[in-house]
């Protein structure tokens, strides 16, 4: 069984910083890809940003120069650094891995998401 958690969400007033986490446990034999999406109120989840197991990075253009990501492959975890963050940020922010488990296959897990709220 695989469990990803995300902490550190909160209340930030625009211009502000958060700092993501996500933790990895359970039966892992190997993470791939780690992925961080968000979904705002009212909207669909889109994609903000990508880590490979390598630590080559992509990042949605919305977000790009503001969010940094980051993983530990050791300590099975992945960050998401904001700044200067504005109101149309304010989503649901989830946790996604890629992850190679007990199977022969690698299977794609989600954790529950942390809410983040930009407003003045």
């Amino acid at each position: 069984q695989v469990q990803l958690v995300e902490s550190g969400g909160g209340l930030v007033q625009p211009g502000g910083s958060l700092r993501l986490s996500c933790a990895a446990s359970g039966s892992i034999f190997s993470i791939n890809t780690m992925r961080w999406y968000r979904q705002a109120p009212g909207k669909e989840r889109e994609w903000v940003t990508t880590i490979t197991r390598g630590l080559n990075t992509n990042y949605a253009d919305s977000v790009k120069g503001r969010f940094t990501i980051a993983r530990d492959n050791v300590k099975n975890t992945v960050s998401l650094q904001m700044n200067n963050l504005k109101p149309e940020d304010t989503a649901v922010y989830y946790c996604n891995a890629n992850i190679l488990s007990t199977g022969v296959s690698t299977v794609d897990y989600w954790g529950k998401g942390t809410l983040v709220t930009v407003s003045s």
